[in-house]
């Protein structure tokens, strides 16, 4: 994979590269070469009508036809490119990132991720490609017209997974995202209530959702409900809180489901794939109902290549994006909304019961902000540090040391018995890292 895209898709600051006018407004000739139909959507940052008009210039330069979907989720870009035959689609979003940041998710035929061979073939044809001289101006999201019905269409196709056996107390935090509109058609006729439900543009991710579900977590105590579902910005990813106020995440998701499709004999191969950072104790728990685990390194895109590779139809990551590949191609924060609830409502087990045949392995992760992405082999003081630290876990815990996919973050995943432990051994881990290639302060 080359510099451009990351583990999802290209992302970065609005208004610089690669979010900048003229590199955006070469994708687009790029993307919409042979008068392609290219389905575009995005979610409730500000920024977006700036990246949209870049993108729909270049493609309308090609012959292409960009087709404006509106707000919607990066799931339902996919679900609507492969439903209506676009010959590829755009999700505008940051996903979980703050509102200065942006980015593009690009899908292909079908609705599936582009491969990485493709990736690397449009990054170098950018790298290639002469100064457009194109003036591409601003405008507002208002002053576009997304296409009718695209909305309806996509809840209609959650609609018909939903089979919920009885009521359930439903909290929705909708993270002020794309899922906020889709949501709202889909949850409130379930009774459910919603919270940060209000996209000002900027408020996206703001202390709520996926990444921050403290909110989530006091409005389930207060009003009694049974679940609370904690979505993204862009509506990838759902992660859940219990009745007691616990957060649940994406392996307890794998855990509950993979068990009910075993369960109902639908588990293809037995087999559920998550990647690395899965929590040993999610190997453990299913390995007991004779369901193997294999892992993919970290990025939905390698969990699905994994799928494909061994006939798995369920397969997620921790943060909370989870595959149903006989319902959608890529992971959807409302579908496994539903998948949970569907479980949940067909016995009398509360969600904490439901996740209780797995025991968690103490678990401690740490980012450290980064000026460059050096080897970490390279990096001496690192590699002993870390050897250190795999002598001391003995056999019984694991470091996973990786720089994230998409910001100058490396990420440090220690587990092992004694959390205080393993607590110390990241925090001086961590210390030598930023030692290394730590962003200097100013």
């Amino acid at each position: 994979m080359g510099t451009l895209f990351g583990t999802d898709g290209i992302r970065g600051k609005a208004g610089r590269y690669p979010l900048d006018h003229e590199t955006l407004f070469k994708l687009g000739l790029i993307l919409g070469e042979g008068g392609k139909r290219i389905l575009i959507c995005w979610d409730t940052r500000e920024s977006s009508s700036g990246i949209y008009r870049a993108l729909a210039g270049g493609i309308v330069h090609a012959l292409g036809a960009p087709v404006p979907g509106g707000v919607l989720p990066t799931p339902a870009v996919a679900t609507l490119a492969h439903r209506h035959g676009f010959d590829s689609a755009i999700s505008i979003s940051a996903s979980h990132n703050p509102y200065e940041d942006n980015g593009i998710k690009i899908f292909g035929p079908g609705g599936w991720k582009l491969q990485d061979a493709v990736e690397e073939s449009i990054e170098a044809r950018l790298a290639a490609a002469p100064a457009s001289g194109a003036n591409v101006g601003d405008g507002s999201l208002d002053a576009l017209e997304p296409a009718l019905g695209f909305v309806a269409d996509y809840v209609a196709s959650l609609r018909e997974r939903v089979a919920i056996a009885r009521p359930v107390r439903i909290v929705v935090d909708c993270a002020n995202g794309a899922s906020t509109e889709p949501a709202r058609w889909l949850f409130e006729s379930l009774g459910a209530e919603l919270i940060n439900d209000s996209p000002n543009g900027r408020n996206i991710n703001e202390g709520c959702g996926s990444l921050h579900p403290a909110q989530l977590q006091e409005k389930v105590l207060s009003a009694g409900a049974e679940i609370g579902i904690a979505l993204d910005g862009d509506g990838d990813r759902a992660i859940f809180v219990d009745e007691t106020g616990t957060i649940r995440d994406g392996d307890y998701t794998l855990l509950i489901l993979a068990r009910a499709l075993h369960e109902e004999g639908r588990l293809a191969a037995d087999t559920v794939v998550a990647t690395v950072m899965a929590n040993m104790g999610l190997e453990v728990a299913l390995n007991g109902m004779g369901i193997r685990l294999l892992k993919a390194p970290v990025g939905d895109r390698y969990v699905l290549a994994e799928m494909n590779r061994s006939g798995a139809i369920l397969g997620g990551e921790q943060s909370g994006h989870t595959i149903m590949l006989d319902l959608a191609p890529t992971g959807d924060g409302l579908l496994t909304s539903i998948a949970v609830l569907n479980v949940l409502s067909s016995g009398t087990q509360p969600l904490s019961a439901l996740c209780a045949a797995m025991k968690k392995y103490p678990q401690v992760l740490l980012n450290v902000q980064v000026r460059e992405r050096r080897d970490f082999d390279g990096m001496p003081a690192v590699r002993a540090m870390a050897r250190r630290v795999e002598h001391q876990l003995g056999g019984r815990g694991r470091l996973l040391l990786r720089y994230s996919g998409t910001e100058m973050l490396a990420r440090i995943m220690i587990e092992g018995e004694d959390h205080e432990a393993i607590e110390g051994m990241a925090a001086e881990l961590a210390g030598v890292i930023r030692a290394e290639v730590g962003v200097i302060a100013s």
